[in-house]
């Protein structure tokens, strides 16, 4: 057997020398050792698949990550691996060609439905404290399931599980996963729903990329935890969720809080509860005292009454006295207020009466006559005051400031400008 390999190989070594390939990843790891393992399926959709080593001399070239659905070019020799018999493409470059048809779909459909809003961050809406009852949608013959149960019944035994079954993988899984969906909120009979399978390629999560999946995901009226695949693994539907988990096991530990956990809380609520209990009973106790103490001496409170007593007879004997003496003290500042108000009057009247008296003396026609002006009359007192009516002959009566004097006209000259 070994001898055959052997040969084949040789064959294929001579034959296939170099060799260069295009396809798509699918089921890329990365040792430790740095070395890369993956297969290479056609673009198109064919069945052929190749499986592909890339030694870490090769992988450490690279100028990008490879990853599941990458559409790449590779250059390398063909193979056999002799421990398993089996045909292997060695990798000695690998160049980007573009996006695998999956991994297109992938962020064509993410784009989409995020311009919709079905992963906005608003709508997620947050997780029940303290779930009673969670339910599980994942397939039963899966480990996801198993890993989260033991999760579940090491961290928080006291929760009830509900399965609801489906594949998880495959063209019968979309349907089956949103029937689930639909049932367990028909149901409400949990709090909860973790959404969750184990690791896989693209290829082998891509139920969780299909559009009515995710849909179903993002309208559930129960909140959603998805858990789906590993921690570098995302699909669209933890997207959509309400919150997404690395791993099944990290889903069913962020569902459900842990049992010692809230036992520990609990222990402290009772300790601070007896402390505040203890306290609230020694302060009545002390109150409760204090009554009694009081209760025991009724003579203190009858002093206590009868000092009160005479001290309001003092008040009420010395009431009368204060008051008609603060009514003297009030008239007598009213009378005070008064003589003031009557003696600034009086100023002020005073006062202007020496003002009108100033401006009469101002107007006394006889402080115009002592400044050499006569005043004219016609002799029955009217006074002249114009040239126009009198006549040569007329007597008038001129009085000065100190007398007056009788005159006769002897002529009448009237102005140039009368």
């Amino acid at each position: 057997m070994a001898g055959l390999l052997e040969a084949v190989s040789q064959s294929l070594a001579e034959r296939f020398s170099v060799v260069a390939v295009g396809g798509e990843i699918s089921g890329f790891t990365r040792a430790a050792s740095g070395h890369c393992y993956f297969g290479l399926k056609d673009a198109d959709g064919q069945a052929a698949s190749l499986r592909c080593a890339m030694f870490r001399r090769a992988a450490v070239l690279l100028d990008f990550t490879p990853g599941d659905g990458a559409l790449v070019e590779l250059r390398g020799r063909v193979a056999v691996y002799e421990p398993r018999g089996e045909l292997q493409f060695i990798v000695e470059a690998m160049r980007r060609a573009g996006a695998g048809t999956l991994y297109e779909q992938f962020l064509k459909l993410r784009a989409r439905l995020a311009a919709e809003g079905l992963f906005d961050e608003d709508a997620k809406r947050p997780l029940p404290t303290l779930p009673r009852r969670i339910g599980v949608i994942t397939s039963t013959a899966g480990a996801a399931l198993h890993d989260v149960l033991t999760a579940l019944a090491r961290r928080a035994p006291q929760v009830e599980v509900v399965v609801y079954p489906s594949p998880v993988q495959g063209t019968e899984a979309p349907p089956a996963l949103v029937n689930a969906l639909r049932i367990a909120n028909q149901r409400a009979e949990v709090d909860l729903l973790l959404l969750v399978r184990g690791g896989g390629s693209l290829e082998d999560l891509w139920a969780f990329n299909d559009e009515r999946v995710v849909r179903a995901v993002a309208g559930s009226l129960l909140p959603v935890v998805c858990g789906v695949g590993h921690e570098t693994d995302i699909t669209l539907c933890d997207l959509a969720a309400d919150l997404r988990a690395p791993t099944p096991t990290a889903a069913a530990e962020l569902a459900a809080p842990s049992r010692e956990a809230l036992l520990q809380m609990l222990a402290g609520l009772e300790r601070h509860l007896a402390r505040a209990t203890e306290q609230r009973l020694q302060t009545l106790a002390q109150r409760l005292d204090r009554i009694a103490l009081r209760l025991a001496r009724p003579s203190d409170a009858l002093a206590r009454q009868r000092r009160l007593l005479d001290l309001l007879a003092q008040r009420a004997a010395a009431a009368p006295g204060r008051r008609i003496e603060l009514q003297r003290q009030r008239l007598a500042h009213q009378a005070q207020r008064l003589d003031r108000a009557r003696a600034d009057m009086l100023r002020r009247q005073l006062v202007r009466l020496d003002g009108l008296q100033a401006r009469l003396q101002a107007l006394d026609p006889r402080h115009v006559l002592a400044r050499g002006y006569a005043w004219l009359d016609d002799g029955a007192g009217g006074a002249v005051t114009s040239v126009h009516g009198l006549l040569a002959g007329a007597e008038v009566r001129a009085v000065l400031a100190d007398g007056s004097l009788d005159l006769r006209v002897l002529g009448v000259l009237p102005s140039s400008q009368g």
